[in-house]
């Protein structure tokens, strides 16, 4: 017995005016960027922790700096999609990859992560091409073409 609230996606479904209606795909290089910005945050606020019990600086100004950068990092995994956000989030990897300075162990993983930056932007508008190139040329099948 389903609720009243649940909904069967087997079939088509109908916009309220009758017609079908249009689903729009996320964006790939919008998906991978904003993981990727998110997955910088988590580390940041562990090399935060790192940094408090290993570096001889006053907690407010380690927490202060590792705090501010995953707070930035969250938010702008969440604007990657307007003007800016991924100039914005090309611009933080320099910050991120900063901390190498004062955590030498981080510089590894800022590599990597950065590395995993540029990867996701590359892949991710070459995804979206595609998947355009494709609707272009199957206009009945493609589900994001009004």
């Amino acid at each position: 017995m389903t609720s009243p609230s649940s909904h069967d996606d087997s079939g088509p479904s109908s916009s309220p005016e009758g017609g079908p209606r249009i689903v729009r795909k996320p964006s790939a290089k919008a998906q991978f960027a904003s993981t990727m910005l998110l997955l910088q945050a988590f580390v940041v606020f562990f090399a935060t922790l790192v940094a408090y019990r290993l570096v001889d600086a006053p907690p407010e100004l380690v927490w202060g700096t590792g705090g501010v950068l995953a707070v930035v990092l969250v938010v702008l995994s969440r604007t990657v999609k307007v003007p800016g956000g991924y100039v914005a989030g090309s611009a933080v990897q320099v910050p991120f990859v900063a901390i190498g300075l004062v955590v030498p162990l981080m510089i590894p993983v800022a590599v990597v992560f950065v590395g995993l930056w540029v990867v996701s932007l590359w892949l991710g508008a070459k995804i979206d091409r595609e998947r355009a190139e494709y609707d272009a040329a199957h206009p009945d099948e493609a589900p994001n073409v009004p």
